[in-house]
């Protein structure tokens, strides 16, 4: 039996583009994002934005107020601060827990982070470096922990976007989370600790 394949939807596409503008800083934290203005600039109807932007909305890149459009959601410096208070301990757990492993799609997402044109837009980096990531989480294999990060996905990605100013150069952010997993496969786990301590105070701690 065939099964059809469907086109993206208007709605999806819409959401994707502006996923990739925010995540890239095009549309800089605390745009406001006007219906009127993004239908016409899309040529697509108004329900369809409206759709679009619920979907940002509840992935947490745009926050919305009654009667008022919606935003891109900003993340301060205390933000990223109390983000990085909570974020901790998990990947501390996360490098006990697979000292003396390699996680096949973690390698795998960094292999696509480095396979990236020197043009790419940042958004594409962003969506690696979290799929890195998470796959390292995931490789743990507690359901808990998987939901515990992932609540902080929309935040951590939007910190994402600030980390350009950081890596100008991507081969360097590449080689960094190559130093990265060789190390928690490595071991021993205090080695692994250390190293995951130091890459996520390295990033995020230049804010």
């Amino acid at each position: 039996m065939t099964i059809p394949l469907h086109p993206v939807s208007a709605v999806a596409a819409l959401a994707d583009a502006l996923r990739r503008r925010i995540l890239s800083g095009e549309i800089e934290p605390g745009t406001p994002l006007p219906e009127q203005e993004l239908s016409a600039a899309y040529g697509v109807a108004r329900p369809t934005v409206r759709e679009a932007l619920a979907v940002l909305v509840h992935e947490g890149l745009l926050r919305r107020e009654r009667h008022r459009s919606a935003q891109v959601a900003e993340v301060t410096v205390a933000d990223l601060e109390d983000l990085m208070f909570v974020r901790r301990p998990l990947e501390d757990l996360m490098a006990v827990s697979l000292t003396g492993r390699r996680v096949a799609g973690a390698d795998e997402a960094l292999a696509r982070m480095g396979a990236l044109s020197a043009d790419a837009p940042w958004s594409d980096v962003v969506a690696e470096h979290m799929a890195l990531h998470q796959e390292l989480i995931v490789a743990v294999g507690s359901p808990r922990l998987e939901r515990l990060y992932a609540a902080l996905a929309a935040e951590t990605r939007l910190g994402l976007v600030r980390l350009r100013a950081v890596y100008p150069d991507r081969d360097v952010l590449v080689a960094e989370h190559r130093d990265l997993l060789d190390v928690i496969a490595r071991g021993p786990a205090e080695a692994a600790r250390r190293a995951v301590a130091a890459h996520l105070d390295h990033g995020w701690g230049a804010h």
